[in-house]
């Protein structure tokens, strides 16, 4: 096992957010070397706590390391960390290979891997699924695009930190596309979801009874067990922020229109999560539209828990 372990491929890592950390925790656990870089010092001493090494800058990391990912929360954020000043680009030399598992714009991703093919270095766009307890737990599920040479590669690294890893595609931005469809898929159902507990309560039912019976049924989803049941318990902490839900349902917005098709629910979950941010709320949970719902309704679910 310690000859194996020895023989992993060292990987830099920039962004210790609330996915980002337990991402490196669980590369580190598999027996990969990590450099870290985050603008946050507490983040970067829980890295260092948890045996990373760490960095001066994003430059650094690709100075050191043959295997640099990002994890970042919007698309400037990756553009800034990429090509600004003291970034990626700064620090790379031939043969690199870049994966930014960020979910971010996949126009703009495909700008950027160019970018970084020009400068003789390989991109994978590589987002995930499961939120913040996948990412603790090793289980994401990870969307890929790009060369199937530089997937074979990265994957020691995504097997340590995801259960479900799939090459959507060859071109960079398969992966992207993937995420912004998992992302229309969960941001409508989150809305259905608040909208069937509100209106079961409202009518007089007992809103957990109705969750439980319908998890039963063709209705069931990840979304109404987990989703459900904190919105029933009232637990709006962050797990999924709210501004991030809001900013990929934008990318679906976005690029139906670059492609000429309409989303109605999808365009519709969004401004209900525009509605969520105008609230205040953008930094709480993404179930927070529950409020929004309420408000309208004029009407509150009572805590059940």
């Amino acid at each position: 096992v310690t000859e194996h372990k020895s023989k992993l491929e060292a990987v830099g890592f920039i962004g210790l957010g609330i996915m980002g950390l337990p991402m490196v925790r669980n590369l580190l656990k598999e027996g990969i070397e990590v450099l870290a870089y985050d603008l946050n010092q507490a983040s970067l001493d829980a890295a260092i706590a948890d045996g990373a090494k760490v960095a001066t800058s994003a430059q650094v990391v690709a100075q050191e390391r043959g295997i640099i990912i990002t994890m970042l929360p919007d698309t400037p954020d990756v553009e800034a960390v990429l090509f600004g000043q003291g970034g990626v680009a700064e620090g790379l030399s031939a043969g690199k290979l870049i994966i930014d598992m960020s979910s971010i714009s996949p126009e703009a991703t495909v700008d950027f891997a160019s970018r970084i093919n020009y400068l003789d270095c390989t991109y994978l766009d590589a987002p995930v699924s499961g939120g913040e307890g996948k990412a603790i737990t090793g289980e994401m599920t990870i969307m890929v695009g790009g060369p199937e040479d530089s997937f074979n590669r990265a994957q020691d690294a995504f097997n340590a930190m995801g259960a479900t890893v799939s090459l959507i595609g060859t071109r960079n931005g398969d992966g992207q596309v993937c995420k912004v469809a998992n992302q229309i898929i969960v941001g409508v159902t989150t809305c259905g979801v608040a909208e069937a507990l509100l209106f079961a309560a409202k009518s007089g039912a007992d809103p957990k009874m109705v969750r439980q019976a319908l998890m039963g049924g063709a209705a069931n989803s990840m979304i109404l067990e987990n989703h459900g049941q904190r919105m029933l318990d009232r637990n709006f902490d962050p797990t999924f922020r709210a501004s991030l839900q809001r900013k990929d349902l934008g990318l679906a917005v976005d690029g139906a229109g670059k492609t000429g098709i309409y989303l109605p629910q999808a365009t519709s979950a969004w401004q209900i999560f525009n509605a969520c941010l105008a609230n205040g709320d953008g930094d709480m949970d993404s179930i927070s539209i529950l409020k929004v719902l309420e408000q309208m309704a004029g009407y509150k679910i009572e805590e059940t828990s």
